[in-house]
């Protein structure tokens, strides 16, 4: 038995619980994507906004003069009155008639759907390493590498529909909005993925059986017979 598999195992595992947080927090933050319209008078008030999966979030910012390299509305981080709202198809009683028009709702139903799929994943791959931390529970590894390669693939297709999202709002003649930029919770979402797919093949290929170095290490390790 390989000595060493072990520490591999919590090494590996630490990475992943880092993924795992990062997953966590893209799916609950709401910066995604912030959306801004072109400034063309400057001295007045203009509104930009920000949402992820869940929610869209407005703010109105009193633009003074144009930055070096600022293209529309913003920064996000200027201060201004700040609204956010929850999805129309989340909460029926709430009023978000700006989403529902400038883009289709299956798209923010569909990334939302797939992302819960994939926290569902890198729960179930969580219980069964903590499991497999008893005696002989060893195989618990595979099918969590499986859980969390799955969790990987699943919140990657969630940023690829949300990018769609994004584009399709802004392509909309609906709004205003006509630039955009991708936040810090997609970027989280991004590199959950990565730590999560190559942890997870990194975890399976821990866990499996150590190949004979010697064509006679098989026969020797063998259990004699009775």
């Amino acid at each position: 038995m390989d000595e060493s598999k072990p520490l591999k195992v919590r090494l590996t595992f630490s990475v992943i619980l880092v993924g795992v947080s990062l997953l966590f927090a893209a799916i609950v933050t709401d910066h995604w994507a912030v959306l801004s319209p072109k400034v063309k008078d400057y001295n007045t008030t203009c509104e930009a906004a920000h949402f992820g999966l869940w929610r869209l979030c407005t703010k109105r910012i009193f633009m003074q003069e144009k930055g070096p390299k600022q293209k529309g509305c913003g920064p996000i981080s200027l201060p201004g009155e700040h609204n956010c709202s929850y999805f129309k198809h989340f909460t029926p009683g709430q009023n978000s008639h700006i989403f529902e028009v400038t883009t289709q709702k299956e798209y923010s139903i569909s990334a939302a759907a797939i992302a819960i799929f994939s926290v569902g994943f890198a729960i179930i791959g969580t219980i069964c390493v903590l499991l497999s931390f008893g005696k002989k529970r060893d195989y618990l590894l595979k099918p969590a590498s499986m859980f969390y390669t799955f969790a990987g693939l699943c919140i990657i297709i969630s940023v690829e529909v949300m990018r769609q999202s994004v584009k399709r709002m802004i392509d909309s003649k609906e709004t205003a909005w006509t630039e955009y930029s991708y936040s810090w919770s997609f970027a989280c979402a991004c590199a959950s993925f990565v730590l999560l797919f190559i942890c997870g093949i990194a975890l399976l290929l821990i866990a499996l059986p150590r190949f004979p170095q010697n064509p006679w290490e098989t026969c020797m390790d063998a259990e004699p017979e009775h």
